[in-house]
C-alpha cells in the first residue's frame, strides 16, 4: 500500500523560509520520479517541482531559484526548500509519486497535503 505523507507546513512571513517533506511508504522508492504541486484556494492543482530517480529536476517559472527539491532515498524522503517566499505561494503542498512530469496525470499517488502560509 503506498502512503505519502507531508510535513512543514506553517505560517511564515513573506521573504521567509520553510521546508517541507514527505515521507513515502512504496516500494521502489528509488526508482519513482517525486514531484510537488500546490493548490490555492480557488485555483488548480499547478505544479511546483518535481524530481527524479537520477536526481533530474525541474521547476515552475514561479519558483525556480527561490525553491529546491531534494530526495534523500535511505529514507524514503523528498524534501521541498522554500525561501524567499511571497504571499503567493500561499497554498496546499502536496507531494506525488509518479514519472518525471510537470503533469498531475502522470502521478499515480499523492499525499494529503500541507497548508503554506505567507503572510505579507
Amino acid at each position: 500500500q503506498v502512503q505519502l505523507v507531508e510535513s512543514g507546513g506553517g505560517l511564515v512571513q513573506a521573504g521567509g523560509s520553510l521546508r517541507l517533506s514527505c515521507a513515502a511508504s512504496i516500494r521502489g522508492f528509488s526508482t519513482y520520479a517525486m514531484g510537488w504541486f500546490r493548490q490555492a484556494p480557488g485555483k488548480e492543482r499547478e505544479f511546483v517541482a518535481v524530481i527524479g530517480w537520477n536526481a533530474v529536476t525541474t521547476y515552475a517559472d514561479s519558483v525556480k531559484g527561490r525553491f529546491a527539491i531534494s530526495r534523500d532515498n535511505a529514507k524514503n524522503t523528498v524534501y521541498l526548500q522554500m525561501s524567499s517566499l511571497k504571499p503567493e505561494d500561499t497554498a496546499v503542498y502536496y507531494c506525488a509519486a509518479g514519472s518525471l512530469s510537470t503533469r498531475r496525470g502522470d502521478f499515480g499517488a499523492w499525499g494529503q497535503g500541507t497548508q503554506v502560509t505567507v503572510s505579507s
